[in-house]
């Protein structure tokens, strides 16, 4: 009993330290406020209909119209029925944001090192080494909070998998169903993909082992267990999964139907995305460096120079203000790698380093090599083009790894490893079996390897050019010499972060060594090290994210000011869309104030993509037209936005008087380039094949309005002498879109690449659209039953484990 009240107290207080820890790091969000997030501002711009129609309707659209013409929420927040992970997860995540990120990379970690039999102490440390490695702390400020989120539940479902194998097998069991199950409604399938990749990897070296070991019905008994237990995980989260799989295939993320790209040139032959656009993020093979020393090739894309710049100075003898002079320096380009920009270094720590090279000498058996092999080859991976062989395999062959983009995001995998191989060397160096001689012999190898790795850094600098691909524009502000001033600051941040990373490193060295002559305690020298982790670590992380990062909560719940031209479109009552030629693709403000086809998503609706690749880009106003645009926002010469209303925009739907057919996908969107969508509609005959009559007539008294509109459902009433075909300014999306006339289901068809269509019979009828998606339904059953049976097998475990408890008692 008194061992597990003594259990109890230890992880509890462990607990609370890492609330604090993490509010200490955030602690702006004790006063209300929020930190600003770019991503999060786009979401919620993407997401405004679905909320507010959520709020006004209580239920959920699971469509919106607001962006890219129109696209289901499944990524947009969608809340699904029956799914009890996600209550499970929002219990979990009870700080404030994004605090409760940073608890979760702690605490998960800290499971993980539990499992893998690390005194609560060293686990400490090395939970505080994951959680403020620098590349997690980064996306917490770019607002890459889904990325952040399946991070954080990673190091538990590892720790589940290390049980199993432990011979744990029921929590083993239970820990990877339910961390399976927090993963996957985290909502970042590449991380779990890339996560997956290291637990192949991982297998492989214990099913080596087992071989040499004789220990195969153990090991097959295990993957057994676990291909279970991530099924039921996996199960539990099937309406979120199946709905994505079903909107991936329609998105950018699936197969074209295009075999031509818009210049006419053959397109690339691949079943995602191109090798071009996956690769487009590459870490560069010497920029990798940068995980020992952080500001190695500049840091970020826009860094804080200061005052002590060669910069700031210039600018000083230039003649600006000392405070016009400090706004300039603050946000400079000093990244001068490979990868088109990037919000910082993906840095581990020095000290983290210096212990991953100690533990790979000092730690032996399996988990040094799945930790040294998961480590090499998510490093490899994310050089991308840069080691084009291997990346190149891996799209060609490797299921599913042309589905996602930003190669470079693979070193996930690798700042999971290294932290966990550093504080195993730290629990082998507590050791009483390891020899005195082997823990010095490799402590001073991994002390050689550090201050000749520092040694070649400082020879080789002078081979390095220090010039960022952005410089040239700075000489276009007048400003001659600030690219040179600029290359003289690189020059200084590469020595200055040489020298800080040697300094932790071999004062690591020293800590250890101290302790091995017996001059240092253990529990000392894990303070120290737990100190010097956390110093150098949030020493680089307040770099790129601190207390200036946060706002008002309101700046985020109201991420985009309504503008001039906003406020006067805002007067015309009608449904229709929008088209801001200020903003850009790329931006979900308009779709935070109209509807529009633009927006902010990492996998876009494939057909818009096109529209605007094919047509849109080379101004042809007949896509604008058809797609309802009647107002275009533009800036006059002093830069003010002001809207153009488009008077030839199509209405939410028209009768045609002509089908066009044509034989394939090519064709038909080479066919809008000179098409009277007004009147004319092409159709894929290859996919429609009974679509008749081609011909109609369409008198001056034939008309269809849309007279009531909810996103998922769309009311019109029509009219018409003759027997046509309607044509509606909609996304045709087949996968939960049912049409309706008079309350009779009928077909629908696409046209104009990515339009509905309806054949409409003669005389006055009301015409629905309801967007009835059966994934959801379907895929609610799958998760209701799972969940309820992963619920079984939780309290099952906890009832089982209480009986053993009680038995040994009695015994």
């Amino acid at each position: 009993m008194k061992q597990g009240l003594k259990f109890f107290f230890i992880h509890f207080f462990v607990v609370v330290f890492f609330i604090i820890a993490a509010l200490a790091y955030f602690s702006p969000v004790l006063q209300g406020k929020v930190m600003y997030q770019h991503d999060i501002a786009q979401y919620t711009g993407m997401a405004k209909e679905q909320n507010d129609f959520r709020k006004s309707k209580d239920q959920e659209p699971y469509w919106t119209n607001s962006a890219f013409g129109g696209m289901p929420t499944y990524q947009l927040g969608a809340n699904y029925p029956h799914n009890y992970i996600k209550k499970l997860d929002r219990v979990i995540r009870f700080l404030p944001r994004p605090a409760d990120y940073l608890f979760l990379y702690f605490i998960g970690f800290y499971i993980l090192l539990c499992c893998l039999k690390v005194d609560y102490k060293l686990a400490i440390v090395g939970a505080l080494a994951f959680g403020f490695s620098t590349y997690l702390i980064i996306i917490l400020g770019a607002g890459h909070n889904a990325k952040a989120h399946a991070l954080a539940y990673l190091p538990v479902l590892l720790a589940g998998i290390v049980l199993v194998f432990r011979k744990k097998y029921l929590w083993g069991f239970v820990l990877t169903a339910l961390a399976m199950a927090l993963e996957i409604t985290a909502n970042h399938y590449q991380m779990t993909y890339y996560f997956m990749l290291l637990v192949l990897v991982l297998g492989v070296v214990y099913l080596i082992y087992a071989k040499k070991e004789k220990q195969l019905k153990h090991f097959f008994i295990s993957v057994g267990i676990l291909l279970l237990a991530v099924t039921l995980g996996i199960a539990a989260n099937a309406t979120g999964l199946m709905a994505t799989k079903e909107y991936a295939d329609w998105s950018t993320r699936g197969k074209s139907e295009l075999t031509i790209n818009p210049d006419g040139s053959p397109k690339e032959d691949t079943g995602g995305l191109s090798k071009g656009y996956i690769t487009n993020w590459s870490y560069g093979i010497t920029e990798s460096l940068n995980l020992f020393v952080p500001r190695l090739f500049g840091g970020g894309s826009q860094e804080n120079l200061g005052e002590n710049s060669k910069s700031f100075n210039y600018l000083i003898d230039k003649g600006l203000p000392r405070s016009s002079a400090l706004d300039f320096v603050s946000g400079l380009p000093l990244y001068w790698g490979e990868q088109p920009g990037t919000s910082g270094p993906a840095y581990l720590g020095a000290v983290i380093f210096f212990l991953f090279i100690l533990g790979l000498f000092l730690v032996k058996g399996k988990h040094k090599w799945w930790l040294l092999f998961g480590s090499l080859l998510s490093l490899v991976l994310s050089w991308g083009k840069n080691f084009s062989i291997l990346t190149d395999f891996m799209i060609d062959y490797f299921p599913l790894y042309d589905k996602f983009r930003a190669v470079s995001s693979i070193q996930i995998v690798l700042e999971l490893c290294v932290p966990i191989l550093a504080i195993l060397a730290l629990k082998k160096l507590f050791k009483d079996k390891v020899p005195q001689a082997d823990k010095m012999r490799s402590l001073t190898l991994s002390a050689a390897i550090i201050l000749g790795l520092g040694v070649v850094l400082f020879i080789f600098k002078g081979a390095f050019h220090f010039v960022g691909a952005a410089d040239d524009n700075l000489r276009m502000t007048g400003l001659e010499q600030l690219p040179e001033m600029l290359r003289l600051d690189r020059k200084s941040v590469y020595t200055s972060d040489l020298l800080r990373s040697l300094a932790f490193a071999l004062g690591t060295a020293l800590l250890i060594w101290l302790y091995l002559k017996e001059k240092l305690k253990m529990n000392f020298l894990i303070i120290a090290i737990g100190v010097l982790v956390v110093v150098d670590l949030v020493g680089v992380d307040l770099r790129y994210v601190n207390n200036d990062n946060f706002v008002s909560k309101r700046k985020m719940l109201e991420p985009f000011q309504e503008s001039a031209a906003d406020k006067i479109i805002a007067k015309d009552n009608g449904v229709f869309r929008v088209f801001d030629q200020t903003d850009g693709f790329d931006s979900a403000k308009t779709a935070y104030f109209h509807q529009s086809i633009t927006g902010y998503h990492a996998a876009k609706p494939a057909g818009m993509q096109d529209l605007f690749d094919f047509h849109v880009y080379n101004g042809n106003m007949s896509i604008l037209n058809m797609m309802n645009i009647k107002y275009v926002i533009r800036k006059d010469k002093e830069g003010n936005s002001f809207p153009i209303e488009n008077p030839n925009a199509n209405g939410n739907a028209w009768f045609i008087s002509q089908l066009k057919p044509v034989v394939n996908a090519d064709a038909e969107i080479m066919a809008l380039d000179s098409l009277d969508t007004k009147n004319v509609a092409v159709i894929n005959s290859s996919n429609f094949k009974d679509i008749s009559p081609l011909e109609y007539q369409v008198d001056s008294t034939a008309s269809i309005s849309l007279v009531d509109y909810e996103p998922n459902h769309l009311t019109y009433s029509s009219k018409n002498s003759n027997e046509g075909v309607a044509v509606f300014s909609e996304m045709y999306y087949k996968n939960g879109w049912n049409a309706y006339i008079d309350g009779k289901q009928s077909d629908y068809f696409k046209v104009n690449y990515v339009l509905r269509a309806l054949n409409v019979p003669s005389g006055e009828h009301k015409i629905e659209f309801k967007f009835e998606p059966n994934v959801v339904v379907v895929g609610s059953k799958i998760t209701l039953a799972s969940t309820i049976l992963l619920g079984l097998v939780i309290v099952g475990g906890l009832g089982f484990s209480f009986w053993r408890s009680k038995k040994e008692e009695e015994v």
